[in-house]
């Protein structure tokens, strides 16, 4: 499953940023927003057969228009053979193309089609295999040979160190999902409605926000729980941030259950 091909048909406003969403200009916000996508997206690179109009429209160089004639290719044409093959598609021009490719990803006969390395740098990596005497696939599976080879040696007009010392990080780990690996920490089974919450019960939680005040923490129960600054650590802090973070799992403790007004009252456990 590809979590980002779903996250971006959200408009980055909708998902909520916190209590001082509305406080700031709603244009430069989404312009924030928007840029903080393309960067996530950029990162972690598309699957150019798989990926849908919204993750490619995302792809630095791709306009909606082009993402959309991206797709009706691929219908009438079927897969993607190499990612030089999308100079073919209307609209997307030799600028565009310089762009976006190196942020494209094809699964197939070649493992560079599957990594960051750009097409225009691909006579590099050839290079490297006349030197090493070595075909890509053999340098793939066994990256240690690179060690063999000097960065500087390869540097030229169009690559400088930086641009080389990349490349060879790319050839290490083709295909590699940059994403951390997801963990998943259950919720109590037997804590499903605010009713089943009592304080002294010791549960699993996630941060699902963090204000000046303190953090909420999601514990199953579609209610959010408070967690109050003074309650995040066993020392004074200024901001919750100094210990948590949106998205962290953490162990909490019910303190107090107000089930009329839907409140609930937790403190961390360190």
């Amino acid at each position: 499953q590809d979590p980002l091909a779903e996250l971006v048909k959200i408009t980055p406003e909708s998902i909520g940023v916190g209590q001082y969403q509305h406080d700031v200009d709603n244009s430069l916000l989404k312009k924030e927003l928007k840029e903080t996508v393309e960067f996530c997206v950029n990162k972690v690179g598309v699957n150019l057969n798989t990926a849908s109009k919204e993750l490619l429209s995302y792809v630095s160089g791709v306009s909606a228009k082009i993402a959309k004639n991206i797709i009706e290719y691929r219908e009438k044409n079927g897969m993607f053979k190499s990612r030089k093959e999308i100079k073919k598609v209307t609209g997307l021009g030799p600028k565009a193309f310089e762009q976006a490719a190196g942020f494209m990803r094809i699964s197939g006969e070649n493992p560079l089609e599957n990594t960051g390395v750009h097409p225009d740098h691909y006579y590099i990596v050839d290079n490297i295999c006349k030197k090493l005497k070595l075909k890509i696939d053999e340098i793939v599976k066994k990256p240690d040979y690179l060690t063999e080879v000097n960065v500087e040696e390869f540097v030229d007009e169009n690559a400088g160190k930086l641009t080389l010392i990349d490349i060879f990080e790319e050839i290490r780990k083709p295909g590699l999902d940059p994403r951390e690996k997801f963990e998943i920490v259950s919720f109590d089974e037997n804590v499903k409605e605010i009713d089943d919450v009592n304080p002294g019960q010791v549960l699993n939680g996630i941060i699902t926000n963090i204000t000046k005040f303190g953090a909420f923490c999601d514990i199953g129960v579609h209610q959010d729980g408070l967690i109050h600054i003074s309650q995040i650590a066993d020392k004074f802090i200024k901001d919750p941030s100094e210990v948590v973070s949106v998205g962290q799992w953490v162990k909490v403790k019910v303190v107090e259950v107000d089930k009329q007004r839907r409140r609930i009252a937790l403190t961390m456990l360190i």
